[in-house]
This record gives C-alpha cells, structure tokens and sequence, in this order.
C-alpha cells in the first residue's frame, strides 16, 4: 500500500497547490471587486477544502507505514529527513488543513459577500504559506524529493 500511495500522494500535492491558488485568485478578484460569492466561488471554497481533506487522508495512512517515521520514533538524535516527515511535514500539513476547514466553514456562514470572499482569502493563505513551507521541494536542505514522483 505504501508504495502506491507515495506516488498518488505526491502527484495529488499539485491538485492541492492548484485549487487552493485558485481558490485565494478568486478570493482576492472577489474581495478586492466587490463581486458577488456564486455557486462557483461556493464550490470552489468547498471542492479545494475536499481535495485537501482526500491528501490528508493519504498522508495519514503514509506516516503510519513510512520507514522515515518509524526511524523517527525509535531514535532520539533525528535530523534531516527522519526529523521532517517524523515531525515538522505532519505538524505543518495538519496545521493548514485545520486552516483550510476553519476558512471553508467560517467563509460559507459569512453574511455579506464581501467578508466570505476575505475570510476564505485570509485563511486559505495562511494554509498555502504552510504548505509551500512543508512540501519536500528538491530544493529543500531537510528531505529533498522530485517535483512528481512515480
């Protein structure tokens, strides 16, 4: 099961990375327009929180089986990449789905279409920063992985 769901979970990031750009571009044409929140802008807010929802479920099945954490959790002096998928990968992705939700659920109650559109663009950018941080880009000193991994 790991070894189909790392490559599914890392190609799935991108469906994560895209709808979320996406979704915080209609927030702030939205916002900064004085548009109306339509059954487009709902849905987008609600399919990007979904898609996050799908990779957290993978990620969660991924860190029980992956290698990385059980080295992290049976050594006490861990760097690099034990360090980063035992600890800061988890605590960073949970950290932004738990943004995402608050700013689906909180944009959706929303009264004016005004404050729905700056809530979802408040919260789904602070999840976005988080995310940026906590991917494994090839270009991180911690675990440096390829842009899609098969």
């Amino acid at each position: 099961m790991y070894s189909f769901l790392l490559p599914v979970h890392s190609v799935f990031r991108w469906a994560v990375v895209f709808s979320l750009t996406y979704a915080i571009i209609i927030s702030v044409k939205g916002y900064l327009g004085k548009t109306t929140f339509t059954k487009i802008s709902n849905a987008i807010r609600h399919w990007t929180a979904t898609i996050a929802h799908i990779q957290l479920i993978t990620g969660i099945i991924l860190y029980v089986k992956s290698p990385f954490v059980k080295q992290f959790y049976t050594t006490e002096n861990n760097t690099g990449e034990t360090l980063f998928f035992g600890l800061i990968h988890i605590m960073l992705m949970l950290l932004a789905i738990v943004f995402i939700t608050i700013g689906s659920a909180k944009s959706k109650r929303e009264k004016t279409d005004e404050t729905k559109f700056k809530t979802m663009l408040i919260w789904f950018s602070l999840a976005a920063l988080l995310i940026l941080l906590a991917i494994p880009w090839p270009f991180s000193p911690l675990a440096n992985r390829p842009l899609i991994r098969f």
